[in-house]
């Protein structure tokens, strides 16, 4: 049998960085947690590197390698979407997540990928590679089910019939250092947020990135669901800089033994089906 490369104490605390707020009365560092937990001195104030044209680059450079992590991933909303009580909820949808907060069988936990903004909270971060050439941009999420997202920036128009898929089908454009994105055809097999707020096949989502400096993207989202809300709504967060670190092979589920953060109220999960509810 291979021999996991993760150890046994490492699924733990991804575990517990999915659902849990700090257990421990020490805030976190301000530029988020690492692949070994280390911080790492902030460099802002540093401008963003930039392209021949003058546009601030959101991916990695031959010179500038990193992943970005969110700013405050320990805090229970750290997409800043409105509190439960003002989420504009269909009541199907609030009902489901009630119940999902009282079992949070999230598929992420099953290495299904984590679509929509929820990439943007996993474990170790992700990296952003722009490659002008083929006009397209991919988000590899490092801590995860060994997964990435296409965008694509060469003025295409979403298809007129397609399969959902978990991470959609998302065009992008640029105005000015933000990159806007436009991303439509999700599935239903996935939780957009730790909480698991409800999402129906109409999910339509706009994200906004953009690099503040060296160290900082701004990240701001729209959320447009008419099959689960009455009205769309908006998050955001800031995602900061691990500069240096580079993607890894992630391995988990062999040593898994926090079993029970992904049963709730339940004694047992039933564990044949590909995905959960």
């Amino acid at each position: 049998m291979r021999k996991p490369l993760i150890p046994p104490g490492a699924v733990l605390f991804f575990l517990l960085y999915v659902y849990a707020a700090p257990i421990t009365g020490q805030a976190p560092a301000p530029n988020g947690l690492g692949n070994g937990g280390e911080t790492r001195p902030r460099r802002s104030g540093q401008p963003a590197p930039r392209s021949a044209d003058g546009r601030a680059l959101l991916g990695n450079t031959p010179d500038e390698k990193g992943v970005w992590l969110p700013e405050n991933p320990f805090v229970p909303n750290a997409l800043g979407l409105p509190a439960e009580p003002d989420l504009p909820f269909q009541p199907w949808a609030r009902a489901l997540h009630a119940s999902r907060i009282a079992n949070p069988l999230e598929p992420h936990t099953r290495c299904k990928p984590s679509g929509g903004p929820r990439v943007f909270l996993t474990p170790y971060g992700v990296e952003i590679v722009e490659i002008q050439d083929l006009k397209r941009i991919l988000i590899f999420d490092v801590g995860g089910p060994h997964s990435f997202r296409t965008i694509y920036m060469d003025g295409r128009a979403h298809p007129k019939s397609f399969a959902p898929t978990y991470y959609g089908h998302s065009v992008g454009r640029w105005e000015g250092d933000t990159l806007v994105v436009d991303t439509v055809g999700f599935n239903e097999r996935f939780w957009f947020d730790r909480s698991g707020l409800p999402h129906t096949n109409q999910l339509h989502t706009i994200e906004r990135f953009t690099r503040t400096d060296l160290d900082t993207v701004r990240y701001e989202l729209t959320i447009d669901d008419p099959g689960a809300y009455t009205a769309p709504f908006t998050g955001r967060l800031v995602l900061l800089s691990e500069s240096g670190t580079e993607l890894f092979e992630y391995v988990r589920q062999q040593s898994n033994f926090a079993d029970e953060l992904m049963v709730g109220e339940a004694t047992s999960v039933d564990r044949h089906s590909p995905i959960v509810p």
